[in-house]
């Protein structure tokens, strides 16, 4: 079963791993991170876990039992009770309802570990697949995301409000 864990260093070689097979496949539905993401990722990847112990951000990572990665799963922005959420999941696990369960726990992680009280999440019209899991996880649509929120891409903000 998999188990989402809290971004540490000793993920990075499984997050390089996971970001690199499934960039294909998130291509056809998110905007690519581009050829820097991936020449550069040990920068970012440190900046990221800097920006996590600085708790401007949260960041998860879905690990399956062999310690591949499956899913990231990140909370950004932390500020008064609000964080954007956002989300990618496997190739190999998409429709599953992983992605959905996942969602889900990390929204109870988001109010018990973070005292997180409002989350927010925006997703391309085309991205249905993203919509279903909002949606599923108890996301409402609040109004329209411009794109330069989805990286070039019009699209909907999602909102849930948490449970303390």
């Amino acid at each position: 079963m998999p188990e989402l864990k809290r971004l540490h260093a000793d993920h990075a070689p499984a997050v390089l791993a996971f970001e690199l097979a499934n960039r294909t496949y998130f291509a056809a539905s998110i905007s690519d991170r581009g050829d820097d993401f991936f020449d550069q990722f040990s920068d970012r990847y440190n900046a990221s876990l800097a920006e996590q112990e600085a708790g401007v951000c949260a960041f998860y990572v879905l690990v399956a039992g062999d310690g591949s990665a499956l899913g990231r799963f990140n909370l950004y922005d932390l500020e008064d009770g609000t964080a954007r959420l956002g989300y990618r999941v496997a190739q190999q696990i998409a429709g599953r309802g992983v992605a959905t369960a996942t969602v889900q726990e990390l929204c109870r992680l988001a109010a018990a570990r973070h005292g997180l009280r409002t989350l927010r999440a925006a997703t391309s019209h085309d991205n249905v697949a993203s919509q279903k899991v909002l949606t599923k996880a108890g996301f409402v649509p609040v109004g329209p995301a411009a794109p330069a929120d989805l990286g070039g891409k019009s699209g909907t903000w999602y909102q849930r409000d948490l449970q303390p």
